[in-house]
Order: C-alpha cells, then sequence, then structure tokens
C-alpha cells in the first residue's frame, strides 16, 4: 500500500492553518473541514447558514474532485453548527446534495468556528 498523499485543490480557499486541504491514504480521502468561505475572496460568503453550507460542500466536493472523487464515494461527513437551530436549513441544503444513498453523518454545535463562520463540514470519502 502506498504512503499519505496531499490533496490540494486551487478551487477550494488555501489551508487557513498548519493543515492539509485533505489527504489520500490507499483508496481513502480525508478532507480538512472546510468553511463558506469563497476562494476568491478568502472571505465567508453572504447569505447565512444556506449560503455558507453550498459553500462548504462545493469546497469541499472540489478537493474531493481533486483526489478522483464523487460526491456519491462519501462515506462520512462531520458537520459542525455554531447553532443547532440552524439545522433544518443546513440539512435542507445538504440534502440536494446527498441526497439518496446519503453519507453517514454526525452534527454537532460547537462554540465557535474560524472566521465566525456559521457551518464547517469535514468527509471521509473511497476511491472507487
Amino acid at each position: 500500500m502506498a504512503g499519505k498523499e496531499i490533496i490540494h485543490s486551487d478551487k477550494a480557499p488555501q489551508a487557513i492553518g498548519p493543515y492539509s486541504q485533505g489527504a489520500k491514504f490507499g483508496n481513502l480521502v480525508f478532507t480538512a473541514w472546510q468553511l463558506g468561505i469563497d476562494r476568491a475572496t478568502g472571505e465567508l460568503v453572504q447569505g447565512g447558514v444556506e449560503a455558507e453550507t453550498r459553500q462548504a460542500i462545493h469546497n469541499l466536493l472540489s478537493i474531493l474532485e481533486q483526489a478522483g472523487v464523487a460526491a456519491g464515494n462519501v462515506l462520512k461527513t462531520t458537520v459542525f453548527l455554531r447553532d443547532m437551530q440552524d439545522f433544518p436549513r443546513m440539512n435542507a441544503v445538504y440534502a440536494s446534495y446527498f441526497g439518496e444513498n446519503p453519507p453517514a453523518r454526525s452534527t454537532v454545535q460547537v462554540a465557535g468556528l474560524p472566521k465566525g463562520g456559521a457551518v464547517e463540514i469535514e468527509a471521509i470519502a473511497f476511491i472507487p
């Protein structure tokens, strides 16, 4: 089995700390958390939790695409919410990406997110 390979996508925001956007080991890909940051501006998108969720998933899928993985190959996601009251709105956007046969998921409320974000998402996927 090959060693760890770092995944980097120019379509997703640069890491804002000492971590990689993603890492591949064998046929598994692990992404770092993704906020709703617009790659072009480096800032959170406007429009609340729905817009941030859409952008976070776009960023996440860009990293997975760089690793040769489609949304249907996501095994598990973890969603971090600043406020669990946002769950229904986040969930509606999330379902539009992972509707049929969705991955396993954990969703937790956290005390705060970088840049004051409303949502942050990470994933584990497999390369077929």
